[in-house]
């Protein structure tokens, strides 16, 4: 057996690639309050959050940030290091993945071997711990030790240091010459010597104290260790372990740097030197903060406080003032809805199961993004309204904002502020059975355009309820149709062009209410060709078609009207593609979970999907513009929760699982007239690829491109505010250099626009 294992890891050949820069077409907007680890070098504090970076000068103060849009996974990060030696800053992951980026280059090199050993467990892969030493970087994991030279680039050996070469939990390495010391969770702290060449035998380490630790550091010529029971040991070359302190809270951090050793518990933060002496302590004295602490460091006479909420915190040694350093961002990393109107963007955190079970519940603030600058709303501010899952900017005042909540009712906010929380003590909603652990769950929301705002209640007959430009509140019963007592969830909700109202349910499918008739109608699986009676998201296009998105895929109702006539066999269509052009074609987003689905300015469809990214098809459905994914994009994760577009500069923004990025898209809402059309990238500079968009557009607007001399060279009709070139003479040939004419017309023809697109090849 120790023969297969030399033999195995003999073999290894470092398995790592570059990743994108996405800078050019993409933001991040991650949040930094919750700081997991914290390295220092180069003159900068490198700050870990949850799946991002960032960096703070010493010398000018300045911080900037690393995520996804750099090249980063969008991983969970366990650990960070930096090697001065080497210039590198090495990121660890929850998963095994580790990635490494040097001073002088923008793109980040992702290590996978770890994360795609076959013989490592998926669930054993976290990377706890880096340390460095001669260029070799130890790499403690909840495996064992694997070993990664810093000066090739290259892996090394893979210790199991474990009873009989098992795979244990090793929490911190540290090395003191002529040993090498493993902390590890439950077998104790093992100890090896560092040069010798066969440290892949388990033989060769040997258990000073078989207790569990949760770090050990060398500190000058010092070795300190502290215990799982919250114990601090010291640690002498014969391998005597001696206890000399003992704190009363857990400890969750042990960090060694520059001969000073920081102790780290949720609510304290002390430094001591070599001979453990005590330099500097922080606790809730600290003014204007209530620590509670997930990493520290000390460096420089300056304690760095890792907080669970309010980034990273600088206190001097002897002080007990704070300097707050975290970047611009939202409150939180797991956003679960958002809505945009031109120039600002609403999101909320606010989380279900998929069943629609809101427990454990989520009491999360929200955060609003306008003119660049993040204000964040603490739950505190909220009235208790926990689960925020839907949100709806009134389109007539951008500055009234309505939240549902799926326990405690309709959060109204009010020019950033929340002004009432619409509930059973204040409307003619009621509370199902008088329990509230039941609560008033709602969930989608949407306005008619008489202004009225509606939504849907579960649990209860009294299921749908409209809210009026007044504020004065309606229910409308839904027993003729469904057993509302019984339904768990409903779901989305969207109003048509003519006034109606069509609302989801998780366990019975579509159901719409005509206003006008006040009539309701259900179609199911079997009534009415839904893949799945779960229904999760709702939208009518421009031309009040209404995309249904379900648990089990894609379907489209286009005659709304239809849908309340008396004996309507109303049956809703799935998209069919058919490349080929012969034979029988494939079903569109067949049997995925859809999100969310999203209209842009040209009518094409933004579609988020629970395991597959984000789909972005032309208006019906035929082509694929878009498909991004982790693998091809910054999204932090495939599970995209929901989509919003700004229809003005036509930024699409994503929630996902891990995190909340925009794409920078061009398709743009229509505009009242001609006076805002220019076209970019202008001038078009050699090497260019991509399209050119001529923005500012009216609807129906024709566009004509003509060279120089008027021959035309494109020609086509705006369905939004915008449209692409892709600076062919009708998709037969590139171009020449030379200037363009852009002549624009109305629909109507009254109003005329001349722009001119200058191209280099």
């Amino acid at each position: 057996m120790k023969g297969f294992a030399t033999f195995f890891f003999a073999l290894i050949i470092s398995i790592s690639c570059y990743s994108q820069n996405f800078e050019s077409s993409w933001i991040g907007y991650f949040s930094y309050v919750s700081i997991k680890d914290i390295t220092q070098g180069n003159d900068k504090i490198y700050v870990a959050s949850e799946n991002a970076i960032f960096t703070y000068d010493l010398s000018t103060q300045e911080i900037n940030t690393i995520s996804t849009i750099n090249g980063l996974s969008g991983e969970e990060i366990t650990s960070i290091h930096y090697s001065e030696n080497n210039r590198l800053l090495i990121i660890g992951h929850e998963n095994g993945l580790f990635e490494i980026i040097r001073d002088d280059e923008e793109n980040v090199l992702q290590v996978v071997d770890i994360l795609e050993k076959p013989t490592i467990p998926p669930n054993k892969k976290r990377i706890n711990h880096f340390n460095e030493y001669n260029d070799l970087l130890y790499i403690a994991a909840e495996y064992g030790i694997s070993v990664y030279d810093l000066a090739t680039l290259e892996f090394g050996d893979t210790y199991f240091i474990g009873s009989n070469g098992a795979q244990i939990d090793v929490l911190k390495t540290t090395v003191k010459p002529p040993y090498i010391y493993a902390a590890t969770r439950l077998d104790g702290i093992k100890r090896a010597e560092v040069e010798n060449t066969n440290l892949v035998d388990f033989a060769n380490w040997t258990t000073l104290i078989g207790i569990g630790f949760r770090g050990i550091q060398l500190v000058g010529d010092k070795l300190y260790a502290a215990a799982n029971n919250n114990k601090i040991y010291t640690v002498n070359d014969l391998g005597n372990v001696t206890q000399i302190d003992s704190y009363n809270e857990n400890i969750i951090d042990f960090q060694s740097t520059n001969n000073l050793l920081t102790i780290t518990t949720e609510t304290t933060i002390n430094t001591y030197n070599e001979n453990y002496q005590l330099l500097a302590s922080t606790s809730n004295a600290v003014s204007g903060f209530t620590l509670q602490l997930q990493s520290g460091f000390a460096f420089n006479n300056n304690q760095y406080l890792g907080t669970t909420k309010d980034g990273l915190l600088i206190v001097p040694f002897g002080s007990n003032q704070a300097q707050q350093v975290v970047p611009d961002g939202p409150i939180n990393n797991h956003p679960f809805t958002l809505e945009a109107s031109p120039g600002q963007l609403w999101v909320a955190y606010g989380d279900v199961t998929v069943s629609y079970n809101p427990y454990p519940l989520t009491k999360v603030g929200v955060s609003n993004l306008k003119d660049s600058i993040w204000t964040n709303i603490p739950y505190e501010e909220l009235f208790d309204a926990n689960d925020l899952v839907r949100i709806q900017i009134n389109p007539d005042n951008p500055n009234e904002v309505y939240m549902t909540s799926f326990l405690k009712g309709l959060l109204k906010i009010e020019d950033q502020a929340p002004s009432i929380l619409f509930n059973e003590t204040n409307t003619i909603m009621e509370i199902p059975q008088g329990n509230p652990a039941i609560g008033i769950r709602i969930f989608g929301l949407d306005y008619d355009r008489q202004g009225n705002l509606w939504t849907a209640q579960a649990l209860t007959n009294d299921a749908l309820i409209k809210m009026s430009p007044g504020g004065q509140f309606q229910s409308f019963d839904v027993s003729s149709i469904i057993d509302g007592e019984n339904e768990i969830a409903f779901t989305d909700l969207a109003t048509s062009r003519e006034g109606y109202v069509f609302f989801g349910a998780l366990r019975n499918g579509l159901i719409g209410y005509n206003p006008n008739e006040d009539k309701f109608n259900l179609i199911d699986t079997e009534s009415g060709n839904l893949p799945s009676k779960a229904i999760k998201s709702l939208t009518f296009d421009k031309n009040n078609t209404l995309f249904i998105g379900t648990l089990k895929g894609l379907r489209v109702l286009y005659n709304v009207s239809g849908f309340f006539e008396d004996g309507a066999n109303t049956q809703v269509k799935p998209i069919i593609i058919n490349d080929t052009g012969v034979g029988a074609g494939q079903e569109l987003l067949f049997e995925q979970s859809i999100s969310d689905i999203q209209i842009d300015g040209s009518n094409n469809k933004w579609i988020a999907t629970a395991s597959s990214g984000v789909f972005h098809f032309t208006s019906n459905g035929q082509e694929t513009l878009h498909h991004f994914t982790k693998d091809n994009s910054p999204l932090p994760s495939n599970n995209v929760q929901a989509v919003a577009i700004d229809d003005l500069s036509g930024v699409v923004y994503f929630a996902t699982k891990n995190g909340l990025v925009a794409y920078k898209g061009t398709a743009t809402a229509p505009r009242d007239d001609l006076s805002n059309v220019y076209a970019f990238p202008n001038p078009v500079r050699p090497g260019f690829t991509g399209n050119v968009t001529i923005d500012g557009l009216t609807e129906n607007a024709n566009v004509k491109i003509t060279d120089i001399t008027g021959s035309l060279v494109f020609e086509t009709t705006s369905e939004g505010g915008s449209v692409l070139w892709d600076t062919t003479a009708f998709g037969k040939y590139k171009v020449a250099s030379g200037v363009y004419l852009v002549l624009v017309s109305t629909e109507d023809l009254l109003e005329t626009k001349v722009t001119k697109i200058m191209i280099v090849r």
